[in-house]
């Protein structure tokens, strides 16, 4: 399995496929990044067509358990960011 793209290598690419230089391409990676977070963190979804759906999720209090003392306890309820896979997406991965 290969390391993860990091933040420089993307903006490079992401440089490169749009024609452009790389300050240019970090603002708008940074713009995306933040209306996402803006969005989701409201109870927003976003969907980023051919990548897949990001959006808030409440999870209800509910027991859990603490593996090293095996001692259960009740959670509060809470939120979580989901992300959907798009079909188009997965189907690349599988071809």
């Amino acid at each position: 399995m290969s390391k993860p793209m990091t933040k420089t290598q993307l903006v490079a690419a992401l440089s490169e496929e749009m024609g452009t230089d790389k300050k240019s391409a970090s603002a708008a990676l940074d713009a995306i990044c933040g209306l996402i977070t803006r969005e989701v963190s409201g109870g927003g979804a976003i969907t980023l067509p051919g990548v897949g759906k990001i959006m808030c999720r409440a999870r209800p209090e509910r027991m859990v358990r603490n593996p090293s003392t095996g001692e259960q306890f009740k959670k509060a309820a809470d939120k979580v960011v989901k992300m959907t896979i798009a079909k188009a997406l997965k189907e690349s991965v599988n071809n």
